[in-house]
């Protein structure tokens, strides 16, 4: 005998918690224990005015960035889109069941803007740096650079093959030019950590 059909019907009033659908053994949640942005807001405050709308919270902005690095969602409209119709994302970002998701083009917006000129992305490193330290899950005896190679259609006129491989002087004027480009305070919060 065939059930009766299912039709759905809005209560007027829910009992929901987000956090009970996040399973416990989810990535989101260990990235979370360890994800301080308490000292976002008071960096960034000079930076907005008091008057005019209220802007996007800009701890929300940092955590779904994150959370798009993590999940490999490359599209800024498509990281949106995620983080409304999933729960485990938005326990992540902090927002509840009725709270908006920001628009795709905030994202751009911040972070070739606000977020640069505010030097919050170079705070944001050396934090995840010193908490690294802290962990013991990076000294300060060496380090490395992966210079994976992977075939692209690019130049075909100057690349070389890589059956090959890469002569070592090559590699090694390329870690070196690379180096030179690093920022000094970054190499010596690496190198002075011990």
């Amino acid at each position: 005998m065939m059930g009766p059909r299912q039709v759905a019907q809005g209560a007027l009033f829910y009992e929901f918690s987000i956090e009970e659908f996040v399973p416990g053994d989810h990535p989101l949640r260990g990235i979370d224990l360890f994800l301080d942005l308490s000292d976002v807001r008071p960096l960034l405050a000079p930076s907005y005015s008091s008057r005019g709308r209220p802007s996007i919270d800009p701890e929300l902005m940092i955590r779904m960035l994150l959370l798009g690095y993590c999940q490999g969602i490359r599209s800024e409209r498509r990281l949106s889109e995620e983080v409304h119709v999933n729960l485990t994302y938005r326990w992540f970002c902090r927002l509840d069941l009725t709270e908006p998701v920001p628009d795709h083009s905030t994202f751009s917006k911040n972070r070739h803007g606000l977020f640069r000129e505010s030097g919050l992305f170079r705070h944001l490193f050396e934090t995840v740096l010193q908490r690294c330290i802290d962990e013991g899950l990076v000294g300060g005896e060496s380090f490395g650079v992966d210079a994976s190679l992977i075939p692209a259609n690019a130049n075909q006129t100057r690349g070389i093959d890589s059956k090959e491989g890469l002569p070592p002087d090559l590699t090694t004027r390329g870690v070196e030019e690379y180096l030179e480009t690093l920022d000094g305070e970054f190499m010596n919060a690496m190198c002075s950590s011990e």
